[in-house]
């Protein structure tokens, strides 16, 4: 089978051309000329390293932290860089003490490793874990919310939410599901790690306690870059991971996520940059590179159901530049973790130079793959894709009636 020729603006990206990538979720992608910028903000720091991390940084790093706060409508004083989404979630757990007996409210859809974290907090702090659990086909996000505030009691302490879940890409109602638990008195913490550069956000407007997005899936910012926030009211006690010069007790909240210790600080630099790229590939910016991502995920995505004879599993505006549809075929007898790939998966790359995840999502032990739309993507990628899936679970059905 011939490979489908990419996006208009797949020059922009080093991606291998030999390789049809339509999973640009997991990791992201970073632009050629951001890779470029990142190694000109790394010669500036190994040209004078003193130079650089004591007289020069400091301004640019202030400079980036404005620019993506403006972007994401959030006080420049309540938002910190940190390395990725999970570090965040490790700070605030880490930070935040519990009581034996605390709740803290999850869904089932919650990427693993943030599910390791909470599992850590309850064995060592007698906090009690409680799942609200959905379904996956869903026909509305007022059954997200309506899941988890079902499972909210006396003794909740905070909830942990995706803002668009990893497995199923569904974007969840948070504004909705944050105003009902600040009503409350409860604490949110938003897991947005797909959010930032895939659909709009306004933190301000939401209002979670905590919120934490990585840059460097679909802003494309470079790998070790991501945001949290939280909200003046929360910041006491919230300390960083890492411990260094500033100290635990830094007055100002940001000061104390400013200096990790040594470090190359290239990809947080670099998000500045990201987001004028953006600007300057596309007349309409990152909005409109927004919105041609979700036009291009929907119509992949009804191609794929249509030539699968699958249902689509969520309504269209429960998605974003992902979508997560359900395999007609079986699941694998071995298990797959973290540094595994699943069997299908792996024959898809290996046999058809086609990168899509493949997983098994919920009890049930149905076969999941997520497509992923970004400007470098073409209408035949996922055509191709359809052919690719079609050959395989006809070739599947015909193994299982023998």
């Amino acid at each position: 089978m011939e490979l489908p020729k990419p996006g208009e603006f797949a020059n922009c990206w080093s991606l291998d051309s030999n390789v049809v990538f339509l999973n640009h979720g997991s990791f992201g992608a970073c632009p050629a000329v951001i890779q470029q910028r990142q190694d000109a903000y790394r010669r500036q720091l190994e040209s004078q390293p003193v130079r650089f991390l004591i007289r020069e940084m400091e301004q640019q790093f202030n400079t980036t932290r404005e620019k993506i706060a403006a972007f994401v409508n959030a006080p420049l004083k309540d938002l910190v860089f940190v390395q990725n989404a999970t570090t965040a979630v490790n700070t605030v757990f880490r930070s935040l003490k519990f009581d034996r007996g605390d709740e803290i409210v999850y869904t089932n859809h919650i990427y693993a490793a943030c599910k390791r974290v909470l599992d850590y907090v309850a064995e060592t702090t007698g906090a009690v874990l409680v799942e609200a659990s959905f379904g996956f086909p869903i026909d509305h996000p007022g059954k997200i919310t309506d899941a988890i505030l079902a499972k909210i009691s006396p003794k909740t302490k905070i909830v942990l939410i995706d803002h668009i879940s990893s497995a199923t890409a569904l974007i969840h109602p948070v504004e909705e599901i944050v105003g009902a638990l600040n009503e409350r008195g409860i604490d949110t913490l938003i897991d947005g790690a797909h959010a930032l550069g895939s659909i709009p956000l306004d933190l301000q407007k939401i209002n979670a306690t905590y919120y934490t997005a990585n840059c460097h899936k679909w802003l494309c910012a470079p790998k070790s870059s991501a945001i949290l926030y939280v909200r003046s009211d929360k910041q006491d006690g919230i300390v960083p991971a890492v411990i260094s010069h500033p100290g635990h007790r830094a007055s100002s909240f940001t000061e104390r996520f400013y200096w990790p210790g040594t470090y190359d600080p290239s990809a947080v630099l670099a998000v500045s940059d990201t987001l004028d790229f953006f600007s300057e590939l596309l007349p309409g910016g990152f909005p409109e590179a927004m919105q041609k991502n979700h036009e291009l995920c929907l119509a992949a995505r009804n191609l794929l159901c249509e030539r699968l004879n699958i249902p689509k599993p969520c309504p269209d505006d429960m998605i974003a530049s992902m979508a997560t549809i359900i395999l007609p075929v079986p699941s694998p007898a071995v298990e797959v973790d973290y540094k595994s790939i699943d069997p299908l998966q792996e024959t898809i790359f290996r046999k058809y130079h086609l990168e899509v995840p493949v997983w098994n999502w919920s009890s049930q032990g149905r076969r999941l793959t997520r497509i992923s739309a970004q400007r470098y993507n073409s209408p035949d990628q996922y055509r191709y894709l359809a052919d690719v899936l079609q050959k395989i679970i006809e070739e599947e059905q015909t193994v299982l009636k023998k």
